[in-house]
């Protein structure tokens, strides 16, 4: 069998089913005894677990996120040798899998935590400055939906700016940013017309707040 076809067998089926765990409603019914696609946003992301569950479970579902994005890649790095594309492969694999999880009858979150994790394994120093990103909108305008946006969209200019010194990132990688930016800002859509319209609420830590984020 081509070793090749073996980085593939890991990269794919690995990080879409570790991606697919719904680390936010287990959480939430966990801690917070509800189901947090029936309260605040419905999404399953860390900000509608700390509205419906409380910090604990939200800072706990933001982690785990992450985790389940950084993993895969890490084992793609392992047993690929380090292979750009095989990492990338596990990164968006990953991403799919959180936003159109198997056991969420192929629904889910946004990807932002998910994404987070697998660039800090593929791009440490982007992956870094767009959490900096991140968190410098979120405080100044309130906004979570408005920082993920601005993070992610930031990405491949990051990725691409800082990859190593004096070199570009491999074709793939600035390709496979570009597409985790895309697939991840359309799954905002709703958070976009918002924004726009001026009716997108500020950022809230009041529990079983049913306002969206």
């Amino acid at each position: 069998m081509s070793p090749y076809f073996h980085h593939w067998l890991w990269a794919l089926p690995v990080g879409y089913f570790l991606g697919s765990i719904p680390f936010g409603l287990i959480l939430g019914k966990r801690l917070g005894r509800q189901d947090v696609r029936e309260a605040g946003s419905g999404n399953i992301g860390a900000a509608n677990v700390t509205r419906v569950a409380g910090a604990f479970a939200g800072v706990l579902t933001l982690a785990l996120d992450a985790a389940k994005g950084a993993l895969p890649v890490w084992l793609a790095a392992r047993v690929s040798g380090n292979q750009a594309a095989w990492m990338m492969a596990a990164a968006l694999a990953a991403i799919v899998g959180h936003c159109f999880s198997i056991w969420l009858g192929f629904r889910g979150g946004k990807g932002v935590a998910t994404a987070a994790g697998a660039f800090l394994v593929i791009c440490p120093a982007a992956a870094g400055l767009a959490i900096l990103l991140f968190v410098v909108v979120v405080l100044f305008w309130r906004f979570t939906s408005l920082g993920s946006i601005t993070a992610v969209a930031a990405m491949p200019l990051l990725v691409y700016l800082l990859w190593a010194p004096g070199h570009a990132p491999p074709l793939v990688v600035s390709f496979g940013t570009s597409l985790a930016a895309l697939l991840i800002i359309e799954r905002h859509r709703a958070n976009l017309r918002r924004l726009l319209r001026g009716e997108e609420p500020r950022l809230t830590f009041a529990r079983k707040n049913r306002t969206r984020v």
